[in-house]
């Protein structure tokens, strides 16, 4: 089990976190201006530290590299003595406001936010902000951009640095989407501000400013592959040797997992990774963690996750039930594989809370009669799902019947 957070540590007086754009100092509001020239010290990076004045006599301390496990420390160490912290923008929107407030508590800090990059960039483009998709790049995978790709979306991406839009140039090209226009905004709000325009198959710009934001007009080619957002994607999206829950079932099979945002899911037995994957594509909140005992398998796995836009997926690989030994609590398990393993279903039972999901596919008769005795003592609803294909029969056309799936699925009572 995953050791319970730590409760918020106040500091002894407030924290102000100061929202920067990059016009530095005279882009500030004056009480923006007042609390830094109050500070007695300023937290910030390189950049952000050198946009202020002399008149800001506070000492100016640079974040350190990892940032995050610095938080607590530093703050515990400068948190009585008058601490500003800046940020870009807005402190709250994919900034260190979110870290602050997980760390000391919403009710012991002062924002005072700047414009955001996305809402500058917004109004440069003439685009309207709530039908504009965000995706931050910095400290994520660039594949995590594959889920937001749908023709006609607007995109707008936040760049880990400089190298960012040449990397997202080339995976649209192998995404099915290069003809997508391009238009890439530096230094946003600042006198150094420009835009470069142009499309991902022929992106025609070299590095260029570390502070940018690019704008992604999704065109697709004719044979780009067509992802929808509900369960059920095609067979042929997956790279598999035959371990895979076809697509009407894996539908079926979401359908009853119910996903919802901030969950996690256990999959069990994780074969091709497909439910553990369409359950991460349902929402950017939701968590998986799929267990495959095969090497190989774990490995493709991982990149049919990253290929499909979720490459958050966290694979084990390993027998169950030992594997699932230390795994976070899950609010849904799904077991495709390894059924008669012994204790397998006792363990899945055993680690679901009150209300939790359990939902067990089967083909074999061995197996079926092992969910029947669960179904007998614990409830739930036992079902067959059946799917037949057209199929030429001589001249004519008849129904192949795929093999019947026996599923079970329960809800844990308190």
């Amino acid at each position: 089990m995953a050791a319970a957070p730590q409760p918020p540590v106040p500091p002894n007086r407030p924290i102000t976190v100061v929202g920067v754009g990059a016009d530095g100092w005279p882009g500030l509001a004056e009480t923006a201006r007042a609390a830094l020239r109050e500070a007695g010290v300023v937290l910030g990076g390189p950049r952000q530290l050198d946009l202020l004045p002399a008149e800001v006599t506070a000492e100016r301390v640079a974040w350190p590299s990892p940032l995050r496990p610095a938080v607590p420390g530093l703050l515990a160490e400068y948190g009585g003595r008058g601490l500003a912290v800046l940020a870009s923008g807005d402190p709250m929107f994919y900034g260190i406001g979110r870290a602050l407030a997980e760390t000391v508590g919403p009710a012991a800090l002062r924002v005072l936010p700047h414009p955001s990059s996305v809402s500058l960039a917004c109004a440069r483009l003439g685009w309207p902000l709530e039908d504009t998709e965000v995706v931050s790049l910095v400290g994520r995978p660039l594949d995590s951009l594959t889920l937001a790709l749908h023709p006609g979306r607007r995109l707008l991406v936040l760049s880990a640095d400089a190298s960012t839009p040449a990397a997202v140039a080339a995976l649209l090209g192998e995404r099915g989407y290069g003809p997508s226009p391009l238009r890439l905004l530096e230094q946003l709000g600042g006198p150094a501000e420009r835009t470069l325009t142009g499309t991902a198959e022929a992106w025609p710009h070299p590095v260029g400013d570390p502070l940018n934001l690019l704008a992604v007009e999704c065109t697709a080619t004719p044979d780009a592959p067509r992802l929808p957002l509900v369960p059920g994607l095609p067979d042929e999206a997956y790279e598999s040797d035959g371990q895979l829950t076809k697509r009407h079932v894996r539908a079926a099979t979401l359908a009853t997992l119910a996903p919802r945002p901030g969950e996690l899911l256990w999959d069990v037995g994780g074969g091709s990774g497909s439910i553990a994957i369409e359950w991460l594509r349902a929402h950017r909140g939701c968590r998986a963690v799929t267990v495959e005992r095969d090497p190989v398998r774990a490995e493709r796995i991982a990149r049919n996750a990253a290929a499909l836009g979720v490459p958050r997926l966290r694979v084990v690989t390993g027998p169950a039930p030992q594997s699932l030994a230390g795994l976070p609590t899950p609010d849904a398990v799904f077991v495709g594989g390894g059924l008669t393993a012994p204790g397998l279903l006792d363990a899945c039972w055993a680690a679901l809370p009150a209300g939790g999901r359990l939902v067990a596919n089967t083909v074999t008769l061995e197996s079926e009669a092992l969910l029947t005795d669960w179904y007998r003592r614990h409830g739930g609803e036992l079902l067959r799902l059946a799917v037949a294909h057209a199929v030429p029969v001589g001249g004519f056309t008849g129904w192949k019947q795929a093999m019947p799936v026996t599923q079970w699925s329960v809800v844990k009572p308190a």
